[in-house]
């Protein structure tokens, strides 16, 4: 078991909190740093020994490294959550995204340079037009605001690796979905089905590629890669190689629902795509694989999950 200490930025989001609760049942310490009050019993409850309510700047930090110590590892999560917000005001996603990463990559190299950094990046820096499974070494070329800040936060990384010998991973996520995700697809899904809307209308096509991942697995995920930071800052794809269609994710979430509920339920779509998003985003995954890494919660169990603890949690 871990016995480190871990800080966590953006420890209250959805992804946060599910890698704060696995790194605490390792045996890690704990702490946390973001957006949103968080009761004591609550953030423990969630592994969170410590939580800084508070920007990820200078002072903030200092404060948390006087409550928690100096962090053997910090999981930097904090930043932009969504193209849509993204492209709604960009500022604020870049705030979020390119400042908090430069405001810790300087407090991590004047006061405790022996950190590792894990800092959690998109598949969203790959960009469009891509028909076949994605590589860490393919030209970046960000479709988005939302995938541009994440190029930059990158390239902050690398330039602090070969400038200061920061020793950074950046790993790349695919689709995370799980229990606690409260927006994208699947909420608005199960949402829009609690409140008896019929016809359930989509955007897009219904055939557009993505690389499903539960929370659960890409926590452990996370948490294998700390070792794995140099001042190379090698970039990692966290997913399966393995493309879904949004129909058959669709497909899925309505038969989990209706072992659940009466009614029969139709899924159509509307032909109209949203602004940013790529047609097909399925990682190549060898690196993590060859990591020893290895994928166990299915997509239609991770599915069924899903449904339960939204039926459960609207109760």
């Amino acid at each position: 078991m871990k016995t480190e200490t871990v800080w966590i930025t953006g420890t209250h989001g959805f992804i946060g909190r599910h890698l704060a609760a696995y790194l605490n049942s390792t045996g890690c310490q704990v702490a946390g740093i973001g957006h949103g009050l968080w009761p004591e019993m609550e953030a423990l409850h969630w592994g969170v020994s410590f939580w800084l309510n508070g920007e990820i700047q200078q002072s903030n930090l200092g404060q948390l490294r006087s409550i928690a110590g100096l962090p053997d590892v910090v999981y930097h999560l904090a930043g932009g959550s969504s193209v849509g917000a993204a492209i709604a005001n960009p500022y604020e996603d870049f705030r979020r995204t390119v400042v908090s990463t430069a405001e810790l990559l300087e407090w991590i190299r004047q006061y405790s340079p022996h950190t590792r950094l894990v800092s959690v990046s998109s598949a969203a820096v790959y960009g469009a037009g891509h028909n076949d499974l994605i590589s860490e070494n393919v030209c970046l070329s960000p479709y988005s605001p939302y995938g541009a800040h994440k190029m930059i936060m990158e390239e902050l990384c690398r330039s602090y690796g070969s400038n200061f010998g920061s020793r950074v991973v950046v790993p790349r996520l695919f689709s995370v979905f799980g229990p606690e995700l409260k927006k994208q697809l699947l909420w608005d899904m199960c949402t829009r089905l609690k409140e008896g809307v019929v016809p359930l209308v989509l955007g897009g096509s219904g055939n557009e590629l993505r690389d499903w991942t539960d929370v659960r697995d890409v926590v452990r995920a996370l948490a294998s890669l700390d070792m794995m930071a140099t001042e190379n800052v090698p970039s990692i794809n966290v997913g399966t190689g393995v493309g879904t269609t949004v129909r058959e994710i669709a497909d899925r979430i309505t038969c989990a629902w209706s072992k659940r509920n009466n009614g029969e339920i139709s899924v159509e779509f509307s032909g109209n795509s949203r602004p940013g998003d790529p047609f097909c985003m399925i990682a190549n995954g060898h690196k993590l694989a060859d990591s020893g890494f290895r994928w166990e919660i299915s997509l239609e169990q991770g599915l069924d999950d899903y449904v339960q603890w939204f039926c459960e949690q609207r109760r």
